[in-house]
């Protein structure tokens, strides 16, 4: 099979809220990886009043999907990434990957859910 994707993504608007109603308000990378290995994810956070943090990773099996939720996900010392605080974020991963960004907001009486191809950088 094809190898499809690119190596780095950015998504210039992220924000995980933190109220939440019936469901938990979240977002969610969502990578296929159609190349023969596995892919090591690496996420760069880029903040209005803080510098950045490199500390958040992840993987995608070869010839699989992965759904990575931004509110489960932890860095290697057990943080999790900020609440009620805008970001972006710079993917990058070791292998070609297509990437979507999800967000699932319930904070208020109806939920509102936005997705979107991020967009990646020719490598």
């Amino acid at each position: 099979m094809k190898t499809y994707g690119k190596k780095t993504w950015l998504i210039p608007d992220c924000f995980l809220d933190p109220v939440s109603n019936r469901q938990i308000s979240h977002e969610a990378i969502c990578c296929i990886n159609t190349s023969p290995e596995d892919a090591d994810i690496r996420f760069t956070l880029f903040f209005e009043d803080r510098d950045a943090d490199t500390s958040f990773h992840s993987s995608c099996k070869s010839m699989r999907t992965h759904h990575i939720r931004l509110d489960r996900l932890r860095n290697d010392a057990g943080e999790e990434i900020p609440r009620n605080v805008p970001y972006a974020m710079l993917i990058e991963s070791s292998t070609p990957i297509v990437v979507q960004y999800s967000r699932l907001d319930t904070a208020q009486p109806e939920m509102a859910l936005m997705t979107t191809i991020a967009y990646s950088v020719d490598d």
